[in-house]
């Protein structure tokens, strides 16, 4: 039942005119929940604390910022970007299968429904920075440093969209409000890829001259510097050349990883690979986000467990992933290699793989991993069998064993996101001057070669894996794509590498395998090979994500759509 309150008009006039005759303007109130604009716009440590606040997006959209906002791209989730991929499946879903599947459409994108929007918003959040910039009171230099940072910001969300829908809308520094003129066609017309990429490197080559060297003093840990932005610039100098973008030189490429090199900043960690990730400010971190106490991340160590210990399997490494690590003298793990053993296919495995990944017998925790059946405690005869692994794997990397794994809440989640590390520069030097001159060709104004370059990575302390033997161009091209899948797994690379190298065609349309392990009376096992995830698919309009339909209805339809979409 509905009721219907009426109030006399005489009680309306009276309140209003006892209102009027007061003092104090009830209706004239300060919000409490923000921060006034003329504050934001006068104040210098309330402006700067906007600026780095930044580099932290809007959580839009469920299954997402757990703990704290999400940053660039998607980092520490329940569902990482791996699970988007030939690298791992997400166990539980989370709007990550229809990915998988080739099911996206711009009424859904599942776990990616977030880009475009988060994006947008944080170039608007620069350009309005921006603003303000030219008008505040503060000295020049800080200014000046500001002004590179914003830029950076702006430039690394227009990385998200450019790699993600490849023709994007330039904004430049406009400010919209309300009152402008939002239908505008103008608004929606959407850049050449070769614009995009051009107007993200210059901003980012402005950055650079603007940014100081390191990281002191006020300008804390997190925050952008020189090195920060040149490597951004030698990602997207790469993507630009690759075959999806066309869009740039291989030339180009070398120039900009080399610009990093040639800071003589930086250099291969030394303190094992695992550690690495577990560790905040390495040697090799160019630039990264920190997590602390009250500000921390996926409890990763439960998200991702096996089911036997109380986790709840998460991203779990695909047999193909597995697979594609050789063993110790840089050959295949098959039965032509005579270190590779069937009976013990994990064993004389380049040591990144135990690194990388949990595997029936590794050793973890207080035991060792058991995924066999039956009885196998990682299995589905396990405890809370329905978080067993769809693969027979669990994932190893950025697990830290200090962190507790059951009831981590508050305790665990403080590993650092690395955006950007000293061995992709390197990844990205060797691929663009193989491309541009060969493997053994130390290239313009470069100080190694592409072999070089490659096999500082693999001589890292603690991997030590034999030197890479390919003589030709194609033969080395194929070597430096495997060791970016082994070097940077599980680190948002893969899902673009094989797009821009125009290969997912035959990636992505492999079936997700798994294994089944099955522990026979004499102790030995036998492995079958499983499907892990069924009906993978990618079409070639899969090489760029939909706009989300939402999106094009707000333009009235002015802004176009991917095609095949």
């Amino acid at each position: 039942m509905k009721y219907k309150y009426s109030i006399p008009v005489f009680i309306l006039l009276v309140s209003a005119l006892a209102l009027s005759s007061c003092k104090k303007d009830f209706l004239d109130v300060t919000a409490t929940d923000r921060i006034p604009t003329v504050t934001l716009e006068t104040d210098t440590a309330v402006f700067e604390a906007f600026v780095v606040n930044s580099y932290i997006g809007t959580r839009l959209q469920s299954k997402e910022a757990e703990g704290t906002n999400p940053g660039f791209g998607r980092g520490f989730e329940y569902s990482m970007w791996s699970s988007l991929t030939d690298e791992s499946v997400y166990n539980n879903d989370d709007d990550t299968w229809l990915i998988q599947r080739g099911q996206l459409a711009p009424e859904n994108l599942g776990a990616l429904g977030s880009l475009w929007g988060r994006s947008y918003r944080s170039i608007r959040e620069c350009n309005y920075a921006l603003s303000v910039l030219t008008k505040i009171q503060m000295s020049a230099g800080r200014k000046k440093r500001l002004e590179g940072e914003i830029k950076f910001i702006r430039a690394f969300r227009y990385q998200d969209l450019i790699r993600n829908y490849g023709k994007v809308v330039l904004v430049g520094d406009q400010v919209l409000g309300l009152k402008d003129n939002l239908q505008d066609p103008a608004l929606f017309e959407r850049a050449t890829i070769k614009a995009g990429m051009d107007y993200a490197i210059a901003q980012l080559d402005d950055a650079v001259s603007k940014l100081p060297l390191d990281n002191s003093g006020e300008w804390l840990a997190g925050r952008a510097t020189k090195g920060a932005a040149l490597a951004l610039k030698s990602r997207l100098t790469l993507y630009a050349a690759s075959p999806l973008y066309a869009a740039g030189s291989w030339e180009a490429a070398v120039a900009a990883a080399q610009q990093v090199i040639s800071l003589n900043k930086y250099s291969i960690y030394q303190g094992g690979y695992g550690n690495l990730f577990l560790t905040n400010q390495t040697n090799e971190s160019i630039f990264e986000r920190l997590y602390t106490k009250n500000a921390n991340h996926v409890h990763l160590e439960i998200a991702n467990g096996p089911n036997g210990y109380g986790g709840w399997a998460g991203n779990t490494p695909t047999q193909t992933m597995v697979e594609a690590y050789d063993l110790t003298n840089g050959l295949p793990a098959n039965i032509t290699n005579p270190l590779y053993d069937p009976a013990k296919p994990y064993e004389n495995r380049d040591p990144r793989f135990k690194a990388t990944v949990l595997y029936n017998g590794a050793p973890y925790r207080e035991r060792n991993i058991e995924t066999f059946i039956p009885g196998g405690r990682d299995s589905k005869d396990g405890n809370d069998n329905w978080n067993t692994t769809k693969t027979g794997y669990y994932l190893k990397k950025f697990m830290n064993d200090a962190y507790p794994l059951q009831n981590p809440w508050g305790n665990a989640g403080f590993q650092p996101w690395i955006y950007f590390r000293y061995a992709e520069i390197l990844l990205n030097l060797a691929e663009a001057s193989n491309e541009a001159y060969g493997p053994d060709v130390v290239g313009p104004g470069a100080t190694m070669s592409a072999r070089q370059a490659i096999n500082m990575i693999r001589s890292r302390a603690g991997v030590n894996m034999p030197a890479v033997t390919a003589a030709s161009q194609t033969d080395m091209q194929t070597a430096i794509r495997h060791e970016r899948q082994i070097e940077l797994a599980f680190e948002e690379h893969r899902f673009y590498d094989v797009r821009r190298w125009k290969i997912a065609e035959v990636t992505e349309n492999l079936p997700c395998r798994g294994v089944i392990i099955t522990k026979n009376t004499d102790g030995s096992f036998t492995y079958t090979s499983k499907i892990a995830l069924d009906g993978r698919k990618f079409e070639p309009k899969h090489y760029w994500l939909p706009i989300p339909r939402a999106e094009i209805l707000a333009s009235g339809n002015l802004l176009k759509q991917n095609t095949g979409y």
